[in-house]
């Protein structure tokens, strides 16, 4: 989460804001619509794992061990960012979204003018290259993202129109567009497939407030799973065995530049809601690097394989390098000032087990370093994730799932930073 929601005494307007959107683009590396089980195959015929990642609006994929790395090269003029979203069922094809340069800019409003940028769809076969556009059929808008793909025919697409925004469901060509949610109720992000696929997971930013929901496939016969006045519920990811919801509760109104965070699970029917952590003790709004190399986008847990939660756990008064500048006009979508001298503490990556309430370190605190967007191989061997000491870019990384042999696997281009891994499923 990379900057403040526009409330007002917690409530949040229905017309979509500078925040949702960007956390939105955030998500999309780490958004994943369904179950996979693979590993790829190398030449020799053994499993090999592999991840996407970013690096200044370009995508790249390597092999957990940092081999065979590369940025992808698409022939597609007039593009400026390139960001993967979800894996098709074959694992050879996944969606991309990419963005002309942005509209907005110096006397030009973010709220008017952002939502002008023409967007596009593709489909990408990792094995050929082939890359061909999608949704181009019944377009609703020009600003069009990939929020949740249902199946490998049909897709959840967020689209703004007079900067309101709202989820259909389209085909893979963008014709027979359904609405999933109406105009003005709020925008559903942070979108999950259940492992049966027959139910979506999502927070939706609603004049309530930001609020946790199922439903079915359409949009319809929707189950409330967590809702609060002052709680700010956020990001969706269903349990391995579909039994429980996965997101994070933030106390915003004490905590404006949203850096905190609780862990929670919810049952997809609405009978239970468990928070898992006290304090506010998870990192959720990421914010790094330098004032030339500054990143952000909000941290969000991670299940394992096994049914345990990995999350980014900071220490006792840690505080980030940049500070929420409260009261203050909000130019840039960050908002923060940069002063690494008051800086403190560090946060590290946790296994959480939801059971028993257990919580494990699987990387070493220290200070000044911050580990976080955790994510599990899904062969259950590895865990890629994002490291960075304070004021510095983020590095690449990626560990045994106990925690053994952390090795560096990238800063990115030109030690920039590198961000958003996400591993790449296949058969």
């Amino acid at each position: 989460m990379s900057g403040p929601i526009q409330q007002s005494r917690g409530a949040v307007t229905p017309v979509v804001l500078r925040r949702t959107f960007l956390a939105q683009a955030a998500i999309l590396p780490w958004a994943i619509s369904r179950s996979w089980t693979w590993a790829a195959e190398g030449a020799s015929g053994e499993q090999k794992n592999r991840f996407f990642f970013t690096s200044q609006g370009k995508t790249a994929i390597t092999n957990a061990d940092g081999t065979e790395l590369k940025y992808l090269s698409f022939d597609a003029p007039g593009q400026a960012t390139w960001q993967p979203g979800s894996c098709f069922s074959d694992g050879r094809r996944v969606v991309v979204l990419s963005m002309e340069p942005r509209r907005d800019g110096p006397g030009r409003p973010f709220e008017e003018y952002y939502t002008q940028t023409p967007t596009h769809l593709w489909q990408y076969d990792l094995q050929t290259g082939a890359l061909d556009e999608i949704c181009q059929q019944d377009r609703i808008a020009p600003f069009t993202t990939p929020a949740l793909l249902l199946s490998d025919e049909r897709l959840l697409i967020q689209v703004v129109k007079n900067k309101v925004g709202q989820i259909f469901s389209v085909r893979l060509d963008g014709s027979d567009p359904k609405a999933f949610t109406k105009a003005g109720e709020g925008l559903p992000y942070g979108l999950s497939l259940s492992p049966d696929g027959k139910r979506v997971a999502f927070h939706l930013a609603s004049p309530k407030g930001y609020q946790v929901w199922t439903s079915d496939l359409e949009g319809g016969d929707r189950i409330q799973v967590a809702a609060q006045p002052g709680h700010l519920y956020f990001g969706t990811q269903w349990s391995p065995d579909g039994r429980w919801v996965l997101y994070v509760d933030c106390l915003h109104q004490n905590d404006p530049g949203h850096d905190w965070a609780d862990v929670c699970v919810g049952r997809p029917d609405g009978s239970e809601h468990r928070v898992l952590t006290t304090g506010q003790s998870m990192w959720f709004a990421a914010t790094y690097g330098g004032p030339k190399t500054r990143g952000s986008g909000s941290n969000v847990p991670s299940w394992t394989r096994d049914g345990r939660i990995l999350f980014p756990q900071r220490t006792k008064d840690a505080k980030v390098a940049w500070e929420y500048r409260v009261g203050q006009p909000d130019l840039d979508h960050f908002n923060r000032d940069f002063k690494p001298e008051l800086a403190k503490g560090g946060v590290q990556i946790c296994r959480l087990d939801p059971d028993r309430g257990s919580i494990e370190p699987v990387t070493p605190q220290q200070d000044g370093v911050w580990d976080f967007r955790a994510s599990q191989s899904t062969d259950g061997q590895q865990i890629a994730f994002c490291r960075a000491a304070t004021g510095e870019p983020a590095a690449i990384w990626v560990m045994d799932s106990d925690g053994q042999n952390a090795r560096l696997i990238t800063r990115g281009i030109d030690d920039l930073g590198a961000d958003h891994p996400r591993w790449i499923p296949s058969h």
